[in-house]
C-alpha cells in the first residue's frame, strides 16, 4: 500500500512506524503538519491508500479524512478521550494502559476504533513508557490495523462517547514540598517528564524538573539542595531525599541540574560515587554493572543518551576497569537510549563552542578507541535501545553488535550539519560495502535493526520478548570454548595491530573535515544544533523523508 504518514514531529514514535512499515514493503511517505494547505497538497501529489497520523498534535482537515481513510493513533484505551493520555494514567495509578487507533472523523478522537492493545503499567516516567511499552504496542496495533483493512467481514469497535479529560496545568502538577512525600514528588515529575516539566523554582532560578531519582541514604530539610553529583542536585524532602538530574530554565532549554545552578551551589558537597557500581543501587548514578559469570553487562544511562566530554572520559575508564576482571563485555546503554553521541544540549550552553564541541568529539574517539582496542576481551554491543549518531557508531566498535527488535538506528550526521568522526569510516565499511555505507550516511534515514542486519550491519537481532536471555546466552557461548575463545582473541590482537596506523588515518581524516564544523561560526552545524536545542517548529517537510 501507499501510505501518507502526517506528523507534528518524526518522533521515536514516528520514525518505528515509517521504518516498520517500509521493511513490510509498503511506499511510505512522511508530511508535517505544518499546514491545512500543505497536508491537502502532499494527500494530493501523494495519492494514498491510507494516511496514518501516529503523533498528531492538532485536528486533521476534513478534507483528507473525507477523501482518503484516515487513521490517528492515541495513547490511551477505549474511551479515553483528549490530550495528556499517559500523563492522567500515570497521575491516576492505573495499572494496565493501552494504545487505540481510530478512523479519524469531525470529533477529536471520536472515531470508531480499528485496533487497540492493553500493556501492564510500569513504574517510571512518561517518557520511558512512550518509548517502550506505547512503542511497542504501537507497532502491535499497526500490524492489525492493516489486518482488518484486508478483512472484507471486519467491523470496528465504536468509541465511547466519554468526557474529555481536562488538560493537566503545571498547578496540577505543581510539587507542595511541605506536604509531598518523596515518592509523591517523584511521581509528579515522573508524570511530566520528558514534556512539559514540573514548574518550580530553585534559589531564585525558575525551572521545570526532570529527571527523578531516589535517594535512599541522604536526607535534608525539604526543598534543601544537599549533595551534587554529575550535574544532579539532591534535594531534602519531608521524608528523606531524592535526585534531580536536569532542569529548563524559562525560555532556554534543557541541561543538567548544576549547570541551571551554577554558582548559586558552590558550596555543596560532591557526593562522590565510585567510577561504577552495582546495577539496581537506589541513588543517581550513571554507569552500573553487573556480572554473570565472566560477563560484564556494562550499562551507561545518560539522560536522552547524550554524552558530554566528561560522561565519555567516565566511560573509557569505566570500560578499561571492567575489562580487567572479564572475559565478555556487554555495553548496554541506558534505559531508554543507547547512545546518541556527543552532547548538543551542553554544547549551546558553552561559552566556548567550538573549544568544547572539539573536546567532546575527542573524548567520544577515546571512548571507541578502547573499545576497538581491546584486544584481550571480547566486546558485544546490545542495541536494546534506540541508538543515533556517533551512538550507533560507538555500537559499531565492538566486536559483536547484537539488536533487539523494534529498535530503530540514526546512523547518520549530516542532519545537524556535521559529518562525524567515532573512526565511523573504518568500523562502518568493515561491515558493509562503501556504497551501502555511503547511502547510509546520505540518504539521512532511521533504519530497524531488522534492517541493518539485513544488509550485514549488526550481527544478531533477538525478540523484544526474554529479549536479555538471549542476549545472555549468546554472551556466554563466546566463553563456553576456551580454545575458541583464546583463539579469537589472538586474531583480534593480530587485526588491531595490522589495522591500528589506518584507523588513525581514518579518524584524522573524520576529524580534519569535522574542525571546520566546530570552530567556523558560520557553520551550519550551529544553526542545526540551535534549532534541535531549542526545539523550534519544522516549517517545511525534509524531501529525505518524501516518496514519490
Amino acid at each position: 500500500m501507499r501510505i501518507l504518514l502526517i506528523v507534528s514531529a518524526f518522533n521515536s514514535l514516528s520514525q518505528r512506524v515509517f521504518c516498520e512499515l517500509r521493511d513490510m514493503q509498503h511506499v511510505v511517505s512522511v508530511q508535517y503538519s505544518t499546514s491545512d494547505k500543505e497536508m491537502i497538497a502532499e494527500a494530493q501529489r501523494f495519492k494514498p491508500d491510507i494516511i496514518f497520523c501516529p503523533y498528531l498534535k492538532k485536528y486533521i482537515p476534513k478534507e483528507l479524512f473525507l477523501n482518503t481513510p484516515t487513521f490517528i493513533f492515541h495513547p490511551g484505551v477505549r474511551g479515553d478521550r483528549g490530550h495528556n493520555a499517559l500523563d492522567h494514567a500515570i497521575r491516576d495509578d492505573k495499572k494496565e494502559w493501552g494504545v487505540v487507533i481510530l478512523r479519524a472523523n469531525e470529533e477529536f478522537d471520536g472515531g470508531d476504533i480499528y485496533a487497540h492493545v492493553s500493556f501492564k503499567m510500569r513504574d517510571t516516567y512518561k517518557a520511558s513508557l512512550y518509548r517502550n511499552e506505547v512503542a511497542n504496542a504501537t507497532s502491535k496495533a499497526l500490524k492489525i490495523l492493516l489486518e482488518s483493512l484486508n478483512e472484507s467481514e471486519f467491523e470496528p469497535i465504536s468509541q465511547l462517547k466519554t468526557k474529555m479529560h481536562a488538560y493537566l496545568t503545571q498547578e496540577d502538577r505543581a510539587i507542595d514540598w511541605q506536604r509531598d512525600t518523596t515518592k509523591e514528588i517523584i511521581k509528579k515529575i515522573h508524570v511530566s517528564d520528558s514534556f512539559p516539566g514540573v514548574k518550580d523554582e530553585f534559589l531564585g532560578v525558575e525551572c521545570y524538573l526532570f529527571g527523578a531519582w531516589e535517594e535512599e541514604s541522604l536526607e535534608g530539610d525539604p526543598k534543601e539542595i544537599i549533595a551534587k553529583r554529575d550535574g544532579a542536585v539532591c534535594v531534602g524532602t519531608i521524608d528523606g531525599a531524592l535526585w534531580i538530574s536536569h532542569m529548563l530554565e524559562v525560555g532556554r532549554f534543557k541541561l543538567p541540574s548544576t549547570y541551571i545552578l551554577k554558582e548559586k551551589i558552590k558550596g555543596v558537597k560532591e557526593v562522590r560515587t565510585p567510577l561504577v557500581v552495582e546495577y539496581g543501587e537506589k541513588t543517581f548514578h550513571e554507569i552500573s554493572y553487573k556480572s554473570i559469570s565472566d560477563v560484564c553487562y556494562m550499562y551507561f544511562n545518560f539522560h536522552n543518551g547524550a554524552m558530554s566530554s566528561e560522561q565519555c572520559i567516565r566511560l573509557k575508564y569505566a570500560f578499561e576497569y571492567l575489562k580487567e576482571s572479564h572475559k565478555v563485555v556487554v555495553l548496554m546503554g541506558g534505559a531508554d537510549f543507547f547512545s546518541n553521541g556527543i552532547h548538543l544540549n551542553i554544547l549551546e550552553d558553552s561559552q566556548k563552542q567550538g573549544e568544547d564541541g572539539w573536546s567532546n568529539i575527542n573524548a567520544m574517539n577515546d571512548v571507541v578507541k578502547s573499545i576497538l582496542c581491546a584486544d584481550d576481551v571480547i566486546t558485544v554491543a546490545s542495541l536494546g535501545k534506540n541508538a543515533g549518531a556517533g551512538g550507533v557508531f560507538l555500537a559499531l566498535a565492538c566486536d559483536y553488535v547484537v539488536g533487539r527488535e523494534g529498535v530503530v538506528l540514526n546512523p547518520h550526521y549530516k542532519t545537524l550539519g556535521l559529518s562525524g568522526s567515532e573512526y565511523h569510516t573504518y568500523t562502518l565499511e568493515k561491515r558493509v560495502v562503501k556504497e551501502t555505507a555511503d547511502k547510509i550516511l546520505n540518504e539521512c534515514l532511521p533504519i530497524s535493526v531488522k534492517r541493518a542486519f539485513e544488509i550485514g550491519m549488526i550481527d544478531k537481532v533477538y525478540e523484544d520478548k526474554n529479549y536479555f536471555e538471549a542476549l545472555d546466552e549468546f554472551a556466554q557461548s563466546l566463553i563456553h570454548d576456551e580454545d575458541k575463545y583464546n583463539d579469537f582473541l589472538y586474531e583480534k590482537e593480530e587485526r588491531v595491530l595490522n589495522d591500528s596506523d589506518m584507523m588513525e588515518q581514518k579518524k584524522e581524516q573524520e576529524l580534519k573535515v569535522m574542525y571546520a564544523e566546530f570552530w567556523d561560526k558560520e557553520s551550519l552545524f550551529h544553526k542545526l544544533r540551535y534549532e534541535f536545542v531549542y526545539k523550534t517548529c519544522q516549517i517545511k517537510t525534509p524531501q529525505r523523508l518524501k516518496e514519490v
